[in-house]
């Protein structure tokens, strides 16, 4: 059966009037319908399993901004009505966010970029001396933004308890420290892995913290988008998360939590909006969220937050997290079938809960490879590489027979190859359609391998030759990043 036909028969099976659950979209997303080239001079539907990276707009989120656009103005200080209804928009927003999130009357909404600005501002304003503990196997957004701190890593152990135990340790020695010079000390831990999906017990993690007088920030970028989290009932300090995995991709994130820090630490981003007076003779900085929030808000961006936080938390209780349910239990239980594909996980023997993100490698073959020939021959789209968590990856992911690529940066060698893997994310648009479709693919790959020629360009697999035309941006042309990971 080719290509085509294979995928066209999957599409077809969303006619039949006995739907199972996950057989539709929870909620609709923009370009649910998209048609990509393939190789063979063919047409399919996208399937896109790449939401961990960036999800697609909701519908309504799409619409809300367009909705908005006609009372677009500055924010904050004009008098002319679209400026005062814009300015009302940007506030009721930052109130939306604090609701979804379940914030303390006290805490702040900031409004940043995405989560590593969101995590960075953070790491900015902390006192001075704080110690700061994060594990390794964090994303890099929450591990390399607290380099600037004084901090200790704690390498993951190969199950839930002895992390827990190496994380109490930490906290157990910089409380020791802190008997001898009063400084505070914060644990800073990702929610849900972007490698594995694999959630952390924050209710434990918090409990461990609190007993140890710290206090903890939460990565929410991989968790917000599948559990609804509450940072009162949990005791959270600080959460961070961004629009554009929350299916709001317009470009900006939340930094929310505690007030103290964020009003005395230094202004992150200086500029028009964060002072309240300014004179030869100083500065008279705003308080947060001001005070970090420096030049014209991107208001687009906070309507769609909101608006994202509003149709996650419309839905029926507990819909979210079993329709993931059933497409992650669908999408592991098809990889098992395969013998080449081996899936990968932090703590394999502990019954941990899980968000829509699953992490695998196919053996002797490389990742890279294997996601574009899935998007070339098949219209899959599929994360490879080291998702900006190097030093899981390595642990998760050994070369093993898996070609690598070469590493590039001005320190490595040529020939140096790296630990990587692929990556299928799902999410409110997906189906157990979208699931079929990646795993029969990667059986065919299994059985009779691949149909199109590919050639490295610039150390990167590319179809050779490829026909498909790159539409609308005109000329095809193949932009690499500087980690390319």
């Amino acid at each position: 059966m080719s290509t085509l036909s294979a995928a066209v028969v999957a599409d077809r099976a969303t006619t039949n009037a006995d739907r199972p659950t996950g057989s539709t979209p929870l909620l609709p997303v923009v370009g649910s319908s998209l048609s990509v080239p393939l190789v063979t001079g063919d047409a399919v539907r996208y399937v896109n399993l790449d939401y961990a990276a960036t999800a697609p707009a909701l519908v309504s989120v799409a619409e809300r901004v367009a909705q908005n656009l006609t009372y677009y103005s500055s924010v904050h200080r004009g008098a002319g009505w679209p400026s005062v209804v814009s300015t009302t928009l940007y506030e009721q927003s930052r109130e939306t966010v604090a609701e979804f999130v379940g914030a303390r009357p006290n805490d702040v909404v900031v409004f940043t970029r995405n989560t590593t600005d969101s995590l960075n501002l953070l790491a900015s304003v902390v006192p001075q001396g704080c110690h700061v503990i994060h594990l390794d196997a964090e994303h890099h957004g929450n591990l390399l933004s607290w380099e600037r701190c004084d901090h200790t890593v704690v390498a993951v152990r190969r199950d839930l308890k002895a992390t827990l135990a190496a994380l109490e340790a930490a906290l157990a020695a910089a409380s020791l420290r802190g008997a001898r010079e009063p400084v505070p000390a914060m644990v800073a831990v990702t929610g849900a892995s972007n490698v594995t999906g694999e959630a952390l017990a924050l209710a434990e993690i918090v409990a461990l913290a609190k007993a140890h007088g710290a206090r903890v920030a939460v990565d929410g970028a991989q968790l917000v988008p599948h559990r609804r989290v509450d940072m009162t009932a949990l005791d959270i300090d600080y959460l961070a998360f961004s629009g554009h995995k929350l299916y709001a991709p317009y470009g900006t994130g939340a930094l929310i939590g505690r007030r103290d820090w964020l009003d005395a630490g230094a202004p992150y981003l200086r500029g028009g909006g964060a002072v309240h007076e300014v004179d030869r003779s100083g500065t008279d900085w705003a308080e947060a969220p001001a005070r970090h929030e420096g030049g014209t808000p991107n208001l687009l961006g906070a309507i769609a937050i909101a608006a994202a936080c509003e149709a996650l938390a419309a839905l029926p209780e507990g819909s979210l997290q079993a329709h993931e349910h059933v497409l992650r239990s669908r999408l592991e239980a098809g990889l098992a079938t395969l013998p080449d594909v081996r899936m990968l996980r932090i703590w394999p023997e502990d019954d941990v809960d899980r968000v829509a993100v699953v992490g695998f490698t196919v053996q002797g073959r490389d990742p890279q490879r294997v996601a574009t020939w899935l998007s070339a021959e098949h219209g899959i789209g599929v994360r490879h590489g080291r998702f900006c968590a190097h030093q899981l990856v390595s642990v998760l992911a050994p070369l093993e027979g898996v070609a690598g690529i070469p590493s590039i940066g001005p320190t490595t060698t040529a020939s140096a190859n790296v630990p990587q893997a692929l990556r299928a994310s799902l999410g409110v648009g997906s189906t157990i359609f979208d699931v079929d479709r990646l795993v029969a693919a990667l059986r065919q790959l299994s059985v009779s391998g691949e149909f199109w020629n590919y050639a490295k360009k610039d150390g990167q697999w590319v179809p050779s030759p490829d026909p498909r035309s790159w539409g609308p941006a005109g000329e095809y042309r193949d932009f690499v990043g500087p980690c390319r990971t």
